[in-house]
């Protein structure tokens, strides 16, 4: 028998510990290499765990919902093996005893024949899922060659709402996901380490509607994405950011950091809790180029495929409330940054221009910002920024 380990994977320096998730193999069953065998939930992403090699699943060392570390071994695959009847799973959060090799070896033997342990691994068919007609329950040849492929598993679905009965009260505990305990200690440290202000604005949107309205079809033809709202949001706040600085810093216990470039942290809702991953060096995209990044980052972020890379630093943050219809609201600073842009729904509403009551689209801009270094000026003038930007969008392309 040769055993090949299968491990956590190397966590960044910030995460210490995540939580396993559903094992998608069973001790016996066959597994190709880099078929993905478990996820990990740290408090950041969901990270898939591949096999490292080819084989029979031999031991599960770490069950469903254990907690676990960088490196530490979570099974044992026989690099040798074949296929077997399933074997018992680990108790949570306890280690199994290793598997005896000779028990092992003596059970894949028993399962199935060589010609027709050949003939069910070409048709990627586990033994183990076949009734077997030879002595014993031995899957014998014949069996193998009638064998149907079973349908293929689906991924593991994210966490199902929680629905209760009405009837009576009814009352259930559901743990929070390690992601969705990081995202409530996070916002708590925010509110206690911060002195948060939020200033107010309202912008008319008419201008980015018309540009949209002219050119969407085109836009999405030539690039093969959707010309939406936020790359706009994202480049004034570029705009913004590059004439009142301190808006972009951080702080770091009594220094303040001020960052030479750009990068806009996306807030996103997934499944199994919020995530901001962040737009690397904003000033340098272009409006497509962001829509991109924007539209892979939310798709990603459902099926929990963002990196630990892609969720870590940032300079600022961009909130849209508007996409579940939030009118106005007060965003939370992301930590260690200093400032968040809040964008709601668009509305048409009746607003003053010239002395006459019109009706224009407008959308409420919320700015949230450490008071510890921002004074109000520089977040009122940023926001004014950003409305001047968004309302006369031909600034943004010409960088004025």
């Amino acid at each position: 028998m040769a055993i090949t380990d299968v491990l956590v994977p190397q966590l960044s320096e910030s995460i210490s510990e995540a939580t396993l998730l559903n094992w998608k193999k069973q001790p016996g069953e066959a597994v190709q290499a880099d078929e993905i065998l478990i996820e990990v939930e740290t408090d950041k992403v969901v990270l898939e765990v591949p096999a490292p090699a080819s084989g029979v699943l031999a031991e599960i060392v770490k069950a469903d919902g254990s907690t676990v570390g960088s490196g530490e071994v979570l099974a044992r695959i026989d690099t040798e093996g074949k296929a077997a009847a399933a074997a018992p799973v680990a108790a949570p959060a306890a280690e199994a005893p290793a598997a005896a090799p000779a028990a092992a070896a003596s059970a894949a033997s028993a399962v199935a024949s060589p010609a027709a342990s050949k003939i069910l691994a070409e048709k990627g068919i586990d033994a183990a899922n076949v009734e077997g007609t030879g002595r014993g329950g031995r899957v014998t040849k014949g069996d193998a060659l009638s064998a149907q492929s079973a349908p293929a598993k689906k991924p593991a679905a994210a966490p199902a709402p929680v629905s209760l009965s009405l009837d009576g009260r009814p009352e259930q505990r559901v743990p929070m996901s390690r992601l969705r305990a990081r995202v409530a200690e996070r916002l708590l440290q925010s509110q206690s380490e911060n002195a948060i202000l939020t200033t107010f604005n309202e912008v008319n949107m008419q201008g980015i509607l018309d540009i949209r309205a002219r050119y969407k079809d085109q836009f999405e033809k030539e690039h093969g994405v959707k010309l939406g709202f936020t790359s706009f949001f994202v480049k004034a706040a570029v705009a913004a950011l590059k004439k009142y600085p301190v808006v972009n810093a951080s702080v770091d216990g009594k220094d303040i950091i001020y960052h030479g470039y750009f990068d806009i942290g996306i807030a996103v809702g997934s499944p199994r809790g919020l995530v901001v991953p962040i737009l690397r060096n904003a000033d340098q995209l272009s409006i497509a180029e962001i829509e991109k990044q924007i539209a892979d980052f939310g798709a990603r972020a459902r099926d929990g495929k963002l990196s630990l890379d892609e969720l870590t630093g940032g300079t600022f943050s961009i909130s849209n409330g508007g996409v579940f219809g939030s009118m106005l609201s007060t965003p939370i600073i992301n930590p260690p940054q200093s400032a968040i842009l809040g964008i709601h729904a668009t509305k048409e509403r009746p607003v003053v221009e010239n002395g006459q009551i019109v009706i224009r689209p407008m959308n409420y801009l919320a700015l949230s910002y450490d008071h510890r270094i921002i004074d109000g000026r520089e977040a009122v003038l940023s926001l004014v920024a950003m409305k001047e930007a968004l309302e006369d969008p031909q600034r943004l392309l010409l960088d004025v």
